[in-house]
């Protein structure tokens, strides 16, 4: 797999380093300045969750992605709270890989603190803790990640699709009806206790958390 997306990168324009190890690759981002990192979750020891964890610890902002065979959401969770940028379960299309490499490189290094605060409304992803101001909330396992995705993208609108993709397991199929139902649940628990309408409807194209509301 390595060999094949070294091939592919450089065929992209990308010069590129190999490493097989956590321990080689905490060394190489020690010692180079990249500007973007694809890191595969089942590395040897340290893991990649491990190596994400350590260099943003060390201010390292460069963009991940990380590849993996698990297609759970809590290691889709685990990965975005160890503070990788984006997440690929194998099999993957290397298209839709170059993609995302080439998104992430023209963001460029975005520092992220480890808690998450939009408006008075504040997750850790360390300790799955929610609250609304001083109001701690309970939130099922699905409607914390529901809201860390929608707190990792503040104003923007994301549509059901994308939720379905980073939110639910790789091999979900349902309907994307299960969007509107968690949404709601969501609503219930984060605004309307608090008389507040953050988590809003943009009709035909998805839902947004509004920081202003």
């Amino acid at each position: 797999m390595s060999a094949l997306l070294d091939r592919g990168l450089r065929r992209a324009g990308y010069a590129v380093d190999i490493v097989v190890t956590g321990v080689d690759a905490l060394w190489r981002i020690a010692e180079t300045e990249y500007d973007g990192i694809v890191l595969d979750a089942t590395i040897p020891p340290p893991d990649g969750f491990e190596v994400v964890r350590r260099i943003r610890a060390d201010g390292v902002w460069v963009p991940v992605l990380m590849l993996t065979a698990r297609d759970h959401v809590q290691d889709r969770v685990r990965g975005l709270d160890a503070g990788a940028d984006d997440y690929l379960t194998k099999p993957f299309a290397l298209d839709e890989l170059y993609a995302r490499v080439r998104a992430l490189t023209r963001r460029g290094p975005v520092p992220r603190p480890t808690q998450l605060l939009v408006g008075d409304l504040e997750l850790d992803p360390a300790t799955h803790r929610v609250r609304r101001g001083t109001t701690p909330l309970d939130l099922s396992a699905r409607e914390f990640a529901l809201l860390h995705e929608f707190m990792r993208h503040p104003g923007e609108t994301l549509s059901r699709t994308h939720l379905i993709d980073h939110v639910w397991d790789f091999a979900y199929d349902g309907g994307s009806n299960v969007v509107d139902v968690y949404v709601r649940h969501l609503r219930d628990k984060i605004d309307r206790p608090f008389d507040r309408d953050t988590l809003r409807t943009v009709r035909g194209a998805g839902y947004r958390l509004d920081p202003e509301a």
